[in-house]
């Protein structure tokens, strides 16, 4: 019988598997019903239910594969609920299409049940993504046709 993993071990998982660019094994450490919450996203959707619709989300990341991410400076807080982790970490990046390098911060709330992700609110600047790729005309556009 495997032992089920802890809620920093997941967050651990999905930390590597997105800076090895292993977007198409992610959605298997989220349970079926998880909703993810992506705070800070200016535009598209800030959340997903289920694990289908993050199957289709890392795929999608992982056909663009924009950037290339680093992990730095992560700290794991424990909360008063055992299934809930803090997670602040820094990435640092390269936008592959530019070769723009820049760090950002990122912080996330995690909720691990039975080794599986069943909540997320992920707090990424995906402001300074948009801003590296020079995509910012773009962003002011789509807002403003909002």
């Amino acid at each position: 019988m495997s032992e089920t993993l802890l809620p920093r071990e997941v967050f651990q998982k999905l930390l590597d598997g997105i800076c090895a660019g292993r977007f198409t094994e992610l959605a298997g450490l989220y349970a079926e019903d998880a909703v993810v919450e992506t705070v800070f996203e200016p535009v598209g959707p800030r959340r997903f239910e289920g694990r289908a619709a993050l199957e289709e989300r890392f795929a999608q990341v992982a056909a663009l594969r924009p950037v290339e991410l680093t992990a730095a400076n992560v700290v794991v807080r424990e909360t008063d609920d055992p299934e809930v982790i803090v997670a602040e970490f820094d990435y640092h990046v390269r936008h592959r299409a530019t070769g723009r390098t820049f760090e950002t911060a990122n912080l996330q709330v995690l909720r691990v049940r039975d080794g599986l992700i069943v909540g997320s609110r992920d707090f990424h600047d995906h402001l300074a993504l948009i801003v590296a790729a020079g995509n910012l005309p773009q962003l002011v556009a789509a807002l403003e046709d909002k």
